[in-house]
């Protein structure tokens, strides 16, 4: 029987020559594409918010090289990328055995590169273009929602809102005019619709009101006034402004919007907060992207193709989307800006069948 021989295994034990890190990393390893990468990335008009003094501050290259090859891998809690540092060969390679905390790269993520991302996005655009995988002549469109983390249960509606402002409104007209005939608006017409109150002009006429020789009554609806209606008014203008042009959104998460996501397994509709996110492509890469607060696809395609221009000076000489992308403000925009459109309308399969076009009720076939 062969004598069974095993390979020398010393743990602890010292060399005289350290092994390099960078001998255990492959040459074809995608770590090394994102240190290079990284490094050819231009800095120099980025403001990442540093002021200087104090202790020194990692450098935002060695940052971002961790960052994106983290996201890479699926790794986006800071905590897990703090235990990589420690841990994985390949991280410590990119920090240059570095360990900044999870707390400085969460705010390095969240405060310092939270403005500056997209121009980085566009930056390695431009690497592609220059190395030859994309021309950024033609692009496919499509978008997703984005479900926030955001509590489903704490929406804001425009219309409950708008509701219960003009509730208040009446309430404080009506105190208003008990308290002081002056500053009631009795001698409008009619006709005429009363005109809104903000909480300034409340403010103010609250304090023209003459508190001498007020009933107790009187002083109660004044204090009433101060202290109860005018902060819900103020309250009410505040989710107002939050709300601009949308009809919703979450108190925990204000950017977000409440949209109807995809149906689950007992086709059921979730309406849950969330972002309208939009991609483009080419060769499979990720060109342009931006996300609406607005949930359907139709209204996005105009302020994405502009944001595209604003990114690159100029438009795609060809664009693909589906249907939901079709109508006829879309068409025109493209038509306009000479985009060659493959970009399907809602009824394009449904004209196609043979019960569509024997209707002779249906009002296309009308003749």
């Amino acid at each position: 029987m062969a004598k069974i021989t095993y390979k020398p295994y010393l743990q602890g034990h010292g060399v005289l020559f350290p092994v390099s890190i960078d001998s255990k990393i492959s040459e074809d390893h995608p770590v090394r594409l994102i240190s290079q990468i990284v490094e050819e990335l231009d800095l120099s008009g980025i403001n990442f918010g540093y002021k200087g003094g104090g202790n020194s501050s990692y450098h935002p290259r060695m940052l971002l090289k961790v960052l994106f090859y983290a996201y890479l891998n699926n790794v986006y809690s800071c905590r897990k990328i703090e235990t990589q540092l420690e841990q994985n060969i390949y991280y410590i390679w990119l920090s240059g055995d570095q360990r900044p905390n999870f707390r400085t790269i969460n705010n390095f993520r969240s405060l310092r590169l939270k403005g500056s991302i997209h121009k980085l996005f566009v930056q390695v655009v431009f690497m592609l273009v220059e190395m030859g995988y994309i021309t950024l002549r033609e692009m496919y469109v499509d978008g997703t929602k984005i479900e926030s983390k955001a509590n489903k249960y704490s929406f804001v509606w425009r219309k409950s809102v708008e509701k219960n402002k003009a509730k208040l409104e009446l309430k404080i007209r009506n105190i208003l005019s008990q308290i002081e005939d002056g500053i009631a608006q009795d001698n409008e017409p009619d006709d005429e619709p009363p005109t809104p109150i903000n909480s300034k002009e409340l403010k103010e006429r609250i304090a023209a009101i003459n508190r001498e020789n007020r009933t107790k009554e009187e002083a109660k609806q004044i204090k009433t006034l101060e202290d109860k209606l005018q902060p819900k008014l103020e309250e009410y203008e505040k989710k107002l402004e939050t709300l601009d042009k949308r009809n919703s959104y979450s108190k925990t998460d204000e950017d977000a919007t409440f949209m109807r996501m995809k149906e689950d397994h007992m086709k059921n509709g979730q309406l849950k907060p969330a972002y309208n996110e939009q991609i483009g492509t080419e060769n499979q890469f990720i060109v342009h992207y931006d996300f609406f607060s607005n949930p359907t696809d139709t209204l996005t395609m105009i302020p994405f193709m502009e944001g595209f221009k604003q990114n690159y000076s100029q438009l795609p000489d060809k664009v693909c989307a589906d249907s939901g992308y079709g109508s006829e403000e879309n068409y025109q925009y493209l038509e306009n800006n000479e985009v060659e459109a493959y970009v399907k309308y809602n009824y394009f399969h449904k004209e196609q069948t043979k019960s569509f076009r024997n209707n002779a009720f249906l009002q296309e076939n009308l003749y």
